[in-house]
């Protein structure tokens, strides 16, 4: 049986308390009512003709992609070369207007929306009190939808407004055991679990069960927040017939901007087929100069000559990263977006 998310009093709960403890331990905590005392919330809980209500005045008339996935699944076609959802555009009124009235027709998913983009006095009515304003929300809305377990990149803190969603959360050391899907190919771009968690196949998938075990899961209310660290796999599953989530990404001061995929994908293509005893020797040199499993590498060098070993300037990132474009040629066939963006518009028609 999957254990509960630890949950945290807010009480006494600020930024600076989150900033040195929570984000920094890197595990998953329930913060029950952080949010309550916002308006949106307020809304949710007196109903969908409420929250239309709240939400609409405040709605710029922007149109955004909404996705009507089938059977309520986010996920791939049974061939993995297409998605199993349409899409169409609207606006977050007309959404709201149709969630409201129930006349959503199937399932409806609008995901990731900068809300400074389509609700410009969301914010300041709203506000996140354990980040920077800096970090900017994203409205997630729709009716009765389950998203299939994934990780990003960045922190992310995760606010019920309205309705209930279930997050179930593994640590990234249960990869293995959830079966990602194709890199090539991805809804949002993130990876995947292949399990269907309803009905999963233990004979395709025996090593799920191991997951289950390791599996910690949240059930949220209006009000709650969640913060689920870095590479942490989340499936979501919204549970009423109205749901809204705002949710805020941020990286670690410093960190760069989406490295880490391009980065695992050039270690694949150059280590997956060398000798056992090359990509062993070639582990440990990742351990020591990538991971410093041996502390800081350099620090018997000169400050001045210890290169990518020590601390770089933006400039010298920036121009390694270039060198490092120039060392890979041009490819010889079609790259991952360019074979992943044909899929797509094969997909569309």
């Amino acid at each position: 049986m999957a254990q509960g998310v630890p949950e945290i009093g807010v009480g006494d709960l600020g930024a600076e308390r989150f900033r040195a403890e929570i984000v920094p331990a890197a595990r998953p905590v329930l913060m029950r009512g952080l949010l309550a005392a916002w308006p949106v919330v307020a809304a949710g809980r007196a109903g969908p003709a409420a929250l239309a209500a709240y939400l609409k005045p405040l709605d710029r008339g922007t149109r955004v992609t909404v996705k009507r996935p089938e059977q309520g699944r986010i996920f791939y076609r049974d061939d993995l070369t297409s998605f199993n959802f349409e899409t169409e555009v609207m606006t977050v009124g007309a959404a709201l207007d149709a969630l409201a009235s129930g006349a959503a027709d199937g399932h409806l998913a609008l995901q990731s929306v900068p809300l400074p983009a389509v609700m410009p006095g969301f914010t300041a009515a709203n506000p996140m009190p354990l980040l920077p304003a800096a970090v900017a929300p994203r409205l997630w809305l729709g009716n009765a939808v389950t998203v299939a377990a994934h990780y990003d990149t960045d922190n992310n803190l995760a606010a019920v407004a309205a309705g209930r969603r279930r997050f179930t959360l593994f640590a990234p050391d249960q990869v293995a055991n959830l079966y990602p899907g194709p890199f090539e190919l991805t809804s949002a771009k993130v990876i995947v679990s292949m399990v269907d968690f309803d009905a999963p196949d233990r004979e395709r998938f025996p090593r799920f069960a191991e997951a289950e075990k390791a599996a910690l899961v949240a059930d949220l209310e209006p009000g709650d927040a969640l913060f689920i660290p870095s590479m942490w796999w989340h499936h979501v599953r919204s549970l009423d017939p109205v749901n809204m989530l705002v949710n805020y990404w941020w990286k670690q001061a410093g960190a760069p901007q989406a490295a880490g995929m391009p980065a695992l994908i050039h270690a694949m293509l150059a280590m997956r087929n060398l000798p056992d005893a090359e990509r062993e020797a070639w582990r440990m040199l990742f351990d020591h100069f990538a991971f410093e499993r041996d502390g800081a590498p350099g620090l018997h060098l000169p400050p001045e000559r210890r290169g990518v070993q020590g601390a770089l300037s933006r400039e010298a990132a920036r121009e390694l990263r270039g060198r490092i474009a120039d060392t890979l040629g041009p490819p010889r066939g079609p790259t991952l977006r360019e074979r992943a963006k044909k899929l797509i518009r094969r997909f569309r028609g």
